[in-house]
């Protein structure tokens, strides 16, 4: 609609310059708005006040002379001119309806565009440490991350999608000794307490509970294990239960066998096995949540040279480092290597190698970096706010690397957990932190990735368990499910067939039955109707604008609005006739469809998030 009114507005304007009622100009833009106020029509043009300068005339006589020209469309009821030279279009029911029908006939392909024009991008968006389970920081960088993607990809971008593991550095011995070091434990409680394993762990896990608890370290007798595993690690030690758990599968898989090999080969063993299964787990519960990776990037790699081909004997950290030399970013002092990144505007020079030869941190994000570019176009990465001040050095090294303005940082606020309103306690002495997978297996996955995804990335959200669990309308996730489930139970009852029959059937062949063929639109005149398509007519351009800015969290608020708007048009207007109370059968038959409109706009917004569209659900009212 919006390109057939630009052509009546260009139309109109070249008859009224031809009939000499203003003067000759290019009209650069015709400036289609929709208004707020529906009273002031669907569309609004204000490409009167835009040209004013240009023609050297009053806007008002601009926009009267484009209405006095205005060629006849059957889909346009009226055109009036309002204040100073505001163009308003007025559509019939029948144009302004059309949208249900393309909203039903095109299902998930609705409200497509060509925003990205194909740019090959790659959005980073969980970084994890494969040494203890994802906390619910990550938990909200996924959500976001990935509903980011399904949005970009419906707007026209090639989406690749990466997950980071930061597998390189001494966090990796730190977790292996971890594990060694609690093996070794297990095996000298079974000999003095003549428990088995099973005993044996919850025997360690009670002594680190006491140690937790002992804050004041007033009762050493009763944590002695916790107490020797951080003084036997120096402090330097990953001291969750968890750590338990993974050394007592270790002893359930091989009993005491790496008891009685050397330290060095233990710990490599526990590190490298242990690593492989948090993986696992992290892909697995990302899985669980319907966020999935093109790509899990190993920061080891980036040191590792290959084998062969053109890059053979190199790595990607010498490939990087090498191109940074070509461009003269590199130089040497102190025995060190340095990035000259001042020159690009940070605010002082980057450590690539120490002086011991030992690479610093960044020297993996130079070479990471330089990596992704060597496979697409732009890259978004996804941050925790802590890392803010990393932000404009490997800015610099993208710019240094030959690729200006193509790498972009989001920054993702905190998440704070409640209970009923109140904040839940955090301690690393205690390891009271609560996972994502906890998260995930107390709230669910809809209701967890729905919360974590209805702020921007830019605000703190306040996740209260209890609130996010409630079968309520007072739940915005549950509210727009319940929607989506109702409308279901309405086609559903107008088809005659049971959820059972509906399930296997699918709800597409449910509404066609229902509703049937040659629909006429035209009907749905009641102002509740007419605010449900104007609602969905919206959503290519919302899609748009979310993809563009990076902000797929106003999709929460277009379904919540949606829901609302659905439940205001079936209060006020009858679907299905009662006894009692009547219905046209075309009307019924019209508002059917509209109804499966809504229905099928929800399963899209919804699936843009990565929430499920239940056709069936229970209401718990308070």
């Amino acid at each position: 609609m919006p390109e057939k009114i630009e052509e009546l507005v260009r139309a109109a304007l070249a008859a009224a310059q031809e009939a000499g009622d203003v003067p000759a100009f290019d009209l650069e833009d015709c400036g289609l708005e929709r208004p707020a106020d529906t009273s002031h029509g669907e569309w609004t043009s204000t490409c009167a006040m835009k040209s004013a300068k240009l023609a050297h005339c009053a806007p008002r006589k601009i926009a009267d002379a484009i209405v006095a020209h205005m060629p006849e469309d059957a889909s346009i009821s009226k055109v009036e001119v309002a204040g100073p030279g505001f163009i308003n279009f007025y559509l019939n029911a029948a144009a302004s309806n059309a949208v249900l029908a393309e909203a039903r006939a095109q299902g998930r392909d609705f409200a497509k565009s060509n925003v990205g024009q194909g740019l090959k991008t790659q959005v980073e968006f969980v970084s994890a440490n494969p040494v203890g389970p994802m906390h619910v920081g990550h938990g909200r960088w996924a959500a976001l991350g990935d509903s980011l993607c399904r949005v970009m990809s419906h707007a026209g971008y090639d989406i690749q999608r990466e997950f980071y593991i930061n597998d390189h550095g001494s966090q990796m011995d730190v977790f292996g000794n971890s594990i060694s070091y609690r093996y070794m434990q297990l095996i000298e409680i079974m000999e003095k307490e003549g428990l088995d394993i099973d005993g044996a762990r919850d025997f360690l896990a009670k002594d680190r509970d006491n140690y937790v608890q002992d804050e004041a370290d007033e009762h050493l007798d009763s944590h002695p294990y916790m107490d020797a595993f951080t003084q036997g690690l120096g402090g330097n030690a990953y001291g969750g239960t968890y750590i338990i758990d993974e050394a007592a599968t270790f002893y359930k898989a091989d009993g005491d066998k790496w008891a009685h090999v050397s330290d060095e080969e233990r710990v490599l063993y526990f590190r490298e096995a242990g690593y492989a299964k948090m993986v696992d787990n992290m892909r697995e519960l990302c899985h669980e949540v319907r966020c999935d990776f093109d790509k899990w990037f190993s920061e080891r790699t980036v040191y590792i040279k290959d084998t062969e081909g053109e890059n053979a004997g190199t790595s990607a950290v010498d490939r990087a480092f090498a191109k940074l030399d070509e461009m003269g970013y590199l130089y040497n002092k102190d025995g060190a290597l340095w990035f000259r990144s001042t020159d690009l505007g940070d605010d002082k020079d980057r450590v690539l190698v120490k002086a011991n030869g030992e690479y610093t941190y960044f020297a993996s994000d130079v070479a990471y970096h330089w990596d992704k570019f060597q496979r697409v176009d732009h890259v978004i990465d996804i941050w925790g706010c802590d890392h803010h001040g990393y932000i404009n050095r490997v800015r610099c090294v993208c710019d240094a690397l030959g690729y200006p303005g193509k790498f972009e940082v989001l920054l993702g606020q905190f998440v704070n957990l409640l209970r009923n309103g109140k904040p839940i306690r955090m301690s690393k002495r205690k390891g009271t932190m609560v996972t994502f997978r906890e998260l995930v297996d107390e709230v669910g996955a809809d209701a967890t990735r729905y919360t974590l995804i209805s702020r921007s990335s830019n605000q703190a959200i306040d996740f209260d368990i209890e609130a996010v669990k409630e079968k309520s309308s007072d739940n915005p996730v549950y509210y727009v499910q319940y929607a989506h489930a109702r409308v279901c139970s309405i086609l559903r009852k107008a088809a005659g067939v049971t959820p059972e029959e509906a399930a296997e059937m699918g709800m597409e062949a449910v509404a066609a039955k229902a509703i049937g063929e040659n629909v006429d639109y035209s009907l749905l005149t009641d102002p509740t109707e007419l605010a449900l398509s104007r609602k969905i007519s919206e959503l290519e351009d919302l899609i748009a604008s979310c993809a563009r800015d990076r902000a797929p969290f106003r999709l929460t608020h277009f379904a919540e609005e949606l829901a609302a708007g659905f439940h205001s048009f079936y209060q006020a207007c009858q679907v299905l006739p009662s006894e009692g109370r009547p219905v046209d059968e075309e009307l019924s038959r019209a508002r059917l469809a509209a109804c499966d409109a809504v229905r099928s706009v929800l399963d899209l917004v919804l699936s843009l998030i990565g929430v499920s569209a239940p056709a069936v659900m229970q209401r718990e009212e308070k």
